[in-house]
């Protein structure tokens, strides 16, 4: 049995996103929540947030235990990237992108020996 949660369009690096990605993966939901918490990057506040949805989605549809809950699959996809103009010096201009990525989290529940 699995949750899962998903975020679309956040506009945040998926580079930067998978950076706090990579510190949860494998980690139980009270252990990532806390590693989440006390990160200190843009997009650590955005998973955290996805995080509890998955959570609230297997204990509400799934009636899955919270206390046995880890998170097996955490990915970040690319989503589109907007695309700004920047006026530069002599009439010329650069393209500006901002980045936006999907943030899935799939929850799994660990056996209990």
């Amino acid at each position: 049995m699995e949750s899962r949660a998903v975020a679309r369009y956040i506009r945040v690096s998926p580079l930067k996103a998978r950076q706090v990605a990579n510190l949860v993966r494998g980690k139980n939901i009270k252990e990532a929540l806390g590693i989440l918490r006390y990160t200190n990057k843009k997009s650590a506040p955005l998973i955290n947030k996805v995080v509890k949805s998955a959570v609230a989605n297997a204990e509400h549809n799934f009636d899955m235990d919270s206390d046995a809950l880890y998170i097996s699959e955490i990915l970040i996809d690319e989503g589109p990237t907007l695309k700004r103009m920047q006026p530069r010096a002599y009439g010329r201009a650069d393209v500006r992108r901002h980045r936006t990525s999907h943030i899935t989290v799939v929850l799994k529940e660990r056996e209990v020996r």
